[in-house]
């Protein structure tokens, strides 16, 4: 049972998967692959066309059961921006599910709602403290950097994958409207793909 990701970052090309491990993890599920994401630019995945055509793209995916479609809202209101988006996509999907998760703001808020679980992870700051509202945040990017220790640079490609491994997911879960989104679009893909989920998402979340 093949998921495949669509996806804005080079980042999140590999942090992605990573994710998807850790939520398999947490469901003690192991019945999923995903595979290496495609990556497209931010109008190849916000835009009707353009998003129909992304999404042709993931079903040529040798078994591919579901299509997962991850990017950032930046100034868009993600509770708009991401259902059209999935609306379009399951149009072109037909009977394959898709869910299309739109990030509040960035990506890296996910990170600095719980950057305690981060602290001497990749130059982050032993004593680096959580946004409080992380997803009002304009520049996630930079407040994630203002928490790394002098001399030490936040880079995407090169530390979100690391960062996803790392950060305490049950926070984020707690702290962040739009991973709940992620969590329950993980969800939706194990099941319609035939993947039985009790108690999701973990109790304690």
């Amino acid at each position: 049972m093949v998921i495949q990701p669509l996806v804005e970052g080079y980042g999140e090309v590999v942090a992605l998967p990573v994710l998807f491990r850790r939520l398999q993890a947490a469901a003690q599920l192991y019945g999923l692959q995903i595979v290496r994401p495609l990556r497209r630019k931010r109008s190849e995945l916000t835009t009707e066309g353009p998003v129909r055509r992304s999404v042709r793209l993931a079903l040529g995916t040798p078994d591919c059961a579901g299509i997962i479609i991850l990017f950032d809202s930046d100034e868009d209101p993600a509770c708009i921006l991401g259902p059209d988006v999935q609306r379009w996509a399951q149009a072109e999907a037909g009977l394959i599910p898709c869910q299309a998760v739109a990030v509040t703001r960035e990506y890296e808020a996910w990170f600095i709602s719980a950057v305690e679980s981060l602290r001497k992870v990749r130059g982050i700051s032993p004593v680096a403290i959580s946004h409080p509202t992380p997803e009002t945040v304009r520049n996630a990017k930079g407040v994630l950097q203002a928490c790394m220790t002098p001399g030490s640079y936040y880079s995407p490609t090169v530390d979100q994958a690391a960062l996803t491994a790392r950060v305490d997911l049950a926070e984020v879960h707690r702290r962040c409207r739009s991973f709940r989104k992620m969590v329950k679009a993980f969800g939706v893909l194990a099941q319609a793909a035939g993947v039985r989920l009790e108690n999701w998402p973990p109790q304690g979340w």
